[in-house]
């Protein structure tokens, strides 16, 4: 799939350059107009090198209830979960569902999208301490904020209002590693993380052409409906690490 896919963006970067004809880029490949269509209609878009190569991981956290030795999961984290197999799946990953047990210090072997925030399993701390640009704060009185560690500015979440709104913000980072991709998402709440996950999917394209070979955060807002988001708005552009 990642040669289908290169030959595939081969075939874009020639059309560019070659003023948008494929016959002309048939002409240059020494291939026939029809195999070039072929190439284009079979093989996915460049920008599913955003998560890497695969197979993927896509990893939310489990969650214990008092002494049960069994864990659960929550809603809004299987949302997302389910949101993500299905769209990388459009994408000719093979994706496996992965829940993380918080007890234990799991870390992605391969590609992988991991659902999880700071203080809720050792690999969301672990991700995030390695972002010089955004991270997650604790304040007194309990409450989560994303953090800018440029401007120190700080995003609460709508839930935490006083008069609390069906709204969320959360992180988003890419993390491109020696042969290897890990997408991050972690909501203030297990809420916000659906609109990451949405706002990533639905802008992929243009994330992966700003950034394709670079790690990088941001943050974002939503407000929901239910567990489906009305609107997505970013609270914090992307930004690469140095």
């Amino acid at each position: 799939m990642e040669l289908a896919r290169l030959r595939r963006a081969a075939i874009e970067e020639a059309r560019d350059q070659l003023g948008g004809s494929y016959t002309e880029v048939a002409k240059a490949f020494g291939l026939t107009k029809g195999r070039i269509t072929q190439i284009r209609n079979s093989a996915p878009p460049a920008h599913r090198a955003f998560f890497g190569v695969g197979p993927l991981d896509v990893a939310v956290v489990g969650r214990r209830i008092l002494e049960r030795e069994d864990m659960v999961i929550a809603a809004e984290d299987d949302a997302v979960g389910s949101h993500l197999i299905d769209e990388v799946e459009q994408l000719a990953f093979t994706a496996d569902r992965r829940v993380i047990d918080p007890r234990e210090e799991w870390e992605p072997s391969g590609d992988a999208v991991v659902v999880c925030g700071p203080a809720s399993a050792h690999i969301g701390n672990a991700l995030m301490s390695e972002d010089q640009v955004l991270g997650m704060t604790i304040a007194d009185g309990g409450l989560w904020y994303i953090v800018d560690k440029t401007t120190g500015e700080r995003f609460s979440s709508p839930m935490d209002d006083p008069e609390p709104r069906r709204a969320c913000v959360a992180y988003l980072a890419r993390h491109v590693r020696d042969g290897q991709v890990v997408t991050h998402i972690a909501g203030i709440h297990a809420l916000g993380s659906i609109g990451a996950a949405h706002y990533l999917t639905e802008h992929l394209a243009e994330l992966y052409a700003a950034h394709p070979e670079e790690s990088f955060s941001m943050a974002v807002a939503a407000e929901f409906d239910g567990l489906a988001p009305k609107s997505i708005d970013v609270l914090v552009p992307p930004r690469a690490w140095a």
